[in-house]
């Protein structure tokens, strides 16, 4: 259908036809009435990048050189690593097979497990809530800079709100909590 809109002679479309049954490319001109292309005349210019590109069907492989040439065939440097105690493997190995566990792993986990536990210091609730609102009052100031201070103005002005609102009730415990270790302390006297 293409053909007849295209208004093609009957050998050009002949030639498209064996060009299709052959899978190769089909020609950039067909020339109406001659058997044979005629041979390219000499060019007036001889700049490659004005010619014409014509691809070919089948795919280019790169030579060997050239895909040496690059980094797919450079290997990494070794970087040797620590080594490991082989004594301690060795034990660990003899353990294993004379009882069926690995006792010394499970002391040492118990250790760091301990360790760990004593290492680590609960978080002060009161001193996340004061870097909570920190954040948010330094996201303000940012949305407000780039023009969008309006949009969350009310959103973050509710979360610090409820923030301080936690804040002055752990505030509250505390300075309770003081005032029974202070009366506890000091039985008698000014109760102020």
């Amino acid at each position: 259908a293409m053909m007849e809109e295209s208004k093609l002679t009957r050998f050009q479309r002949r030639y498209l036809m064996d060009c299709a049954t052959r899978g190769d490319t089909l020609p950039l001109q067909c020339h109406p009435s001659a058997s044979r292309e005629p041979a390219p005349s000499a060019p007036a210019f001889s700049s490659p990048v004005c010619q014409p590109c014509r691809l070919s069907a089948k795919p280019h492989l790169r030579p060997a050189k050239v895909c040496q040439a690059g980094d797919a065939y450079t290997r990494e440097k070794f970087k040797p690593r620590a080594r490991r105690d082989l004594e301690k493997e060795k034990q660990r190995l003899q353990n294993i097979l004379a009882t069926g566990k690995d006792v010394v792993e499970r002391k040492v986990n118990q250790v760091l497990v301990q360790t760990k536990e004593e290492e680590i210091p609960e978080p002060d609730r009161f001193e996340e809530l004061v870097n909570e609102v920190q954040e948010r009052r330094e996201f303000l100031a940012e949305m407000e800079a780039l023009g969008q201070g309006k949009k969350y103005q009310r959103i973050v002005l509710t979360e610090i709100s409820q923030k301080m609102r936690e804040m002055e009730i752990i505030d509250k415990k505390r300075s309770e909590e003081m005032r029974e270790i202070m009366t506890k302390d000091f039985p008698s006297g000014n109760k102020s």
